[in-house]
């Protein structure tokens, strides 16, 4: 593949990244893309201390004026959103339309945070004492660290940062080793709108190149007051435990075992439509992949046959090429964790279909796999864990009270969704007694969500919520104010303490 035109309008020049530590191939064909160095740990203190001083200056820059800087950054994202998109591509194995949806992701993201910029609000609080005021105000947090992962290199990143420079927080970017090379995109463009924005202090965003060693370091620093992770919850563990330890905050994006309910008064068209890009997009490599089928067991048998047919056709190969609609896995740990849980589902009593590697001769180094359908006796073990790969079990059912039961017991909570067109089904699903999951739909699939609305999970998936809503309070740091214009000095509760 020849892409030196794609990384040269990035700003980035291939000749100087042939040496370091990180080398990065291509889940494509296996080819190496580049190197970069790790930082050190010296380094990584280097990055916490100038965040610190660009703290100092940035918080008092107007939220609004802060917003300026992001709507520079969000046409800046326009203008290379081809080449961009690109890169993510090249770097992920997502398709090439997949690659430019991130991209436009990150330019929402950037629109939303623009005119949050102007919203930051706090609240006026109705005080017990004459002649007094109460009121929440809200502050700038301080440095922030992201740690992002491989499947969502950059729009995961900008959902932390886009926020977080609006609310007056440097941020320091732990990108994955995988995807080193985005990460240096987005740091290019990013320059770029610094330059048009004119008087910012340095280091507003720094990258920190690195495994676990480079993670630790802003995980366990005072001078981090929130860090944001996202992936496995093996990580998110680690990333808590830590952060808990000073006394941090956390937004925890971690795993999603994500479940549809399929009943008989469902529109089968468009759920069979929903579950083919919720289940094969991204070849299975998303923390919202449709992973269980929950179904009525009158439909069982004709939409599993449905699927079987749509699972033998779906096209598999170069996500670059026009018409493909699976790209490859990311890596050979990934193929061998996708095998390992196909020969376990067959062990705990499942019936595959589908499944094994294709387009070993033609591509050796990469890793394409055929999606797999795989009809469960029940919810065992191997249906309860997360596989980063297109694996969709199938679950029978006969009661909605039954189908809920099912969904909600396994350790993770992200996405869910239901499938009828009953409405008491529907209102059961969204209420108190139904899905336990952080994103809860009707009708449309547990993928593709927006930024306009808080993404994130419970249980294992760590409880975090980014982008939308009100996730901009994670940023910033609360503080209740009073104020006393009166001459008097009562005191709250109607306490007397006289000392004249």
């Amino acid at each position: 593949m020849n892409h030196n035109k794609t990384f040269k309008q990035l700003g980035i020049n291939l000749s100087d990244h042939q040496q370091g530590d990180i080398m990065t191939h291509s889940p494509i064909d296996g080819s190496q893309v580049g190197a970069v160095q790790s930082n050190s740990i010296p380094e990584a203190h280097e990055a916490i201390t100038n965040a610190q001083e660009a703290f100092k200056t940035w918080r008092m820059v107007p939220a609004p004026k802060r917003g300026e800087l992001i709507r520079l950054f969000g046409n800046k994202l326009r203008q290379h959103k081809d080449d961009l998109g690109y890169l993510v591509t090249l770097e992920s194995g997502k398709l090439l339309e997949e690659g430019k949806g991130e991209v436009q992701e990150m330019i929402d993201i950037c629109d939303f945070a623009v005119g949050l910029s102007r919203q930051l609000y706090g609240l006026t609080i109705a005080s017990e004492r004459p002649g007094h005021r109460m009121m929440e105000t809200w502050h700038p947090l301080g440095p922030i660290a992201t740690i992002t992962p491989f499947n969502f290199p950059v729009a995961v990143w900008c959902w932390n940062f886009a926020l977080a420079i609006v609310c007056g927080d440097p941020v320091i970017w732990k990108p994955s080793e995988k995807t080193p090379f985005t990460a240096l995109a987005c740091m290019n463009i990013f320059n770029k709108a610094l330059i048009d924005f004119g008087d910012t202090p340095p280091h507003l965003l720094q990258i920190l190149n690195g495994g676990s060693e480079i993670g630790q370091v802003l995980t366990d620093s005072p001078q981090v007051p929130l860090v944001s992770a996202t992936g496995s919850t093996a990580m998110g563990r680690i990333v808590g435990q830590r952060v808990a330890t000073r006394f941090g905050k956390c937004i925890l994006e971690l795993g999603g075992n994500n479940a549809m309910i399929l009943t008989p008064s469902a529109d089968l068209e468009l759920a069979t439509r929903a579950i083919a890009f919720s289940a094969l997009g991204t070849a299975g490599q998303r923390c919202t992949t449709l992973r269980r089928l929950i179904i009525h067991k009158s439909l069982h048998k004709d939409m599993v046959d449905r699927l079987k047919k749509i699972y033998c056709e779906v096209q598999i190969g170069n996500p670059l090429e026009v018409g493909n609609l699976m790209g490859p896995l990311v890596d050979k740990g990934s193929y061998e964790h996708y095998m390992s849980s196909l020969e376990k589902a067959k062990e705990e009593g499942g019936t595959v279909h589908g499944g094994g590697r294709t387009l070993e001769n033609k591509l050796p180094n990469a890793y394409y796999v055929k999606p797999a359908l795989v009809e469960m006796p029940s919810q065992t073990d191997v249906v309860k864990s997360e596989t980063f790969a297109p694996i969709l079990y199938v679950v029978e059912y006969e009661k909605l009270d039954e189908a809920l039961e099912i969904q909600n017991a396994v350790p993770q909570g992200l996405s869910s969704c239901i499938f009828t067109n009953d409405i008491r089904e529907a209102e059961t699903f969204l209420s108190a007694r139904g899905s336990d999951c952080g994103i809860a739909n009707v009708n449309i699939g547990p993928s593709g969500a927006e930024i306009g609305g808080a993404f994130g999970g419970e249980k294992e998936t760590g409880g975090g919520r980014e982008s939308g809503s009100d996730s901009w309070r994670n940023y910033m740091r609360r503080a209740t104010n009073t104020v006393n214009f009166s001459t008097n000095l009562p005191l709250a509760q109607g306490i007397k303490f006289d000392v004249s």
